[in-house]
């Protein structure tokens, strides 16, 4: 494995700013699809995504140009990182309780570890696979949960699944590519390319049915999604990405699913089962695989 399997101490801002909006954003989004059709909520915060980082990028003074030979580079990152987690991850949202999508959604360490050894010959070391081992138990839980109780949504479920299994693959793409273009200008395309996409789902799907008289809850959620989650926290993620291995960066945001978990029940009043918080404890073990430092050796 190339990189560092741990996240620096350097970093450990860019995990916490992350964390903290990433996970509050799940309780935003379940506000807003209670107001708004499922793919306009999403695609209306994705254009506030696109104008934060188009004006981060001209606070950088970085150019948004990108040579052509890497179009093709970047669209796959945004295809994976982006696009199919913004499509299938708010469809998922809508069928389940904003704490049990977080929790599902952000089982991308066990895709990260499985895709890196069957796609990359990646070989986890055993602090690291012990906290593949520990999500995944996580993510066992809440599926069996899931398809046992009769209001469920395995649908739901099977959903966020999918998008985390794309966004593993994704930040494979983002630690490995070849294009030397600054993560904000990445973050720039993917999210404006992504907004197209989930505009023209919005369209065809959901036409005539929001009429633009939303609460100031419900526009509330649509800019923390927009500036803090896409854009923000979005540009922060490809820089995290860039610089430590895919499993590392990837275990070290699991307390998203805790904060997503966690401002679900104070602030929208959803109930949580004993599954809910043993997968979480499940996931706190995971987090500490990479953010706790090694064990110092004694020296000879």
């Amino acid at each position: 494995m190339t990189g560092p399997s741990r996240v620096p101490v350097r970093d450990l801002w860019l995990v916490a700013v992350i964390s903290l909006v990433w996970g509050l954003n799940w309780t935003a989004m379940k506000t807003g699809v209670t107001e708004l059709p499922t793919m306009t909520f999403r695609a209306v915060s994705m254009l506030f995504g696109v104008l934060t980082l188009g004006g981060l990028a001209l606070l950088q003074r970085t150019t948004l140009r990108v040579p052509r030979e890497h179009w093709g580079e970047l669209f796959m990152i945004t295809l994976a990182n982006i696009t199919v987690w913004a499509v299938l991850a708010i469809y998922g949202l809508a069928l389940l309780s904003s704490g049990r999508a977080a929790i599902l959604g952000y089982t991308m360490p066990v895709f990260t570890a499985l895709i890196g050894i069957a796609l990359f010959r990646e070989r986890p070391n055993r602090r690291l696979a012990t906290g593949v081992v520990a999500a995944a138990l996580g993510v066992i839980l809440l599926m069996w949960d899931e398809m046992a109780q009769i209001g469920g949504s395995p649908l739901g479920a099977v959903l966020v699944l999918i998008s985390a299994a794309a966004w593993a693959y994704g930040t494979h793409l983002m630690r490995r590519r070849r294009q030397p273009t600054s993560p904000v200008v990445i973050g720039f395309w993917a999210m404006l390319i992504s907004c197209l996409l989930c505009t023209s789902i919005a369209l065809v799907t959901e036409w005539g049915r929001w009429d633009g008289s939303t609460s100031l809850p419900g526009w509330l959620s649509i800019l923390y999604s927009g500036v803090l989650a896409y854009g923000i926290a979005q540009w922060l993620w490809f820089r995290l990405a860039s610089t430590v291995t895919p499993i590392a960066s990837s275990l070290s945001v699991m307390t998203i699913p805790a904060i997503g978990l966690i401002s679900g029940i104070v602030i929208l009043g959803e109930s949580a089962s004993w599954q809910d918080w043993l997968a979480l404890v499940c996931i706190i073990v995971a987090i500490a695989t990479v953010l706790l430092p090694e064990r110092l050796r004694p020296r000879r």
